[in-house]
């Protein structure tokens, strides 16, 4: 009998989310016979002590799961040496795991989606990411129920030791072979910002661990699994985040039932990418649009 991956949450200083978040996960079918790892990290500063200390109270709550570990940090990590850390440990115990953030609602299907593809491909050294969200694409329904496609995604995800010890935090060892049509491959052909982000890490702007391990399984043309309907929604673009302006962008519905039909053929399906291409080059709306949105941003709402 296969056991169940663990689940592995991050949580900082938003109290409201991180029971939003442990709310959905605590209805998941699979929920009271998973182990769940919460990493409660540190407050960066004396604003922030207050909600961390709300929400160490919230994860000691009594939720149902079949056992639940906490990790206390004693200083802050940040987001990305935290989830480099807890991954790697947790991985290497348990061989699989489920990883999740204190902003992602989650459908009551999606540990059993998890855990069904951890078990489907954990044999096929390609397939390197179980990823829980999926883009509002157009026409969704022309997409088969689940698929392949090459960007490894951050908003719920799972993957195995055997994928995650090709993670490489070096981003000059990751990215010193590109060329120009390595960086149009990565970026989906210029259609999404993943180059800049990887130029804003070089330049100490931001300390993203996502785009490392996208470029770390990029490097080994790995393919990653997606859901046609998302069993991730993140709540956490309602400006106590760092995307507040493109909250209406990334909405999903959840999904409302399990997925049955999984890929024999591991390739990128290209139907998915043409629609998620189209997702990635549109979702910011027209130039009116994106004027508003920043000047919104700029100014703030009058």
């Amino acid at each position: 009998m296969q056991t169940l991956a663990p689940i592995i949450l991050f949580v900082y200083n938003r109290p409201k989310h991180t029971r939003r978040a442990l709310e959905a996960l605590e209805k998941n079918l699979l929920a009271k016979d998973s182990l769940l790892y919460i990493i409660s990290d540190a407050a960066k500063n004396a604003d922030a002590v207050e909600n961390v200390n709300q929400v160490r109270a919230i994860i000691r709550e009594p939720w149902d799961f079949k056992h639940i570990t906490i990790i206390e940090r004693q200083k802050n990590w940040g987001i990305a040496e935290n989830v480099i850390d807890g991954v790697t440990k947790i991985i290497n115990e348990h061989g699989k795991a489920i990883v999740l953030e204190d902003d992602l609602e989650t459908s009551l299907y999606a540990l059993m989606y998890f855990n069904d593809a951890l078990i489907r491909y954990e044999q096929n050294e390609r397939v390197m990411e179980i990823s829980g969200y999926m883009y509002p694409v157009e026409h969704p329904k022309r997409l088969p129920k689940s698929f392949f496609f090459r960007v490894a995604g951050s908003w719920g995800w799972a993957t195995w030791k055997r994928a995650w010890n090709h993670f490489n935090p070096d981003i000059e060892a990751l990215t010193k072979h590109f060329k120009r049509k390595d960086i149009r491959r990565f970026s989906i052909e210029r259609s999404e910002n993943f180059w800049e982000q990887v130029k804003e890490l070089k330049a100490g702007k931001i300390n993203s661990w996502a785009i490392r391990w996208y470029l770390s399984v990029f490097n080994q043309e790995g393919l990653v699994l997606y859901p046609r309907q998302s069993m991730i929604q993140n709540i956490g673009t309602d400006g106590t985040g760092i995307h507040s302006d493109i909250d209406d962008a990334y909405r999903v519905e959840l999904a409302t039932q399990k997925v049955k039909y999984f890929p024999n053929d591991i390739s990128e399906h290209k139907k998915a990418y043409e629609a998620i291409k189209h997702f990635y080059a549109h979702r910011k709306g027209n130039f009116a649009e994106r004027l508003v949105r920043f000047l919104i941003k700029k100014f703030g709402r009058k």
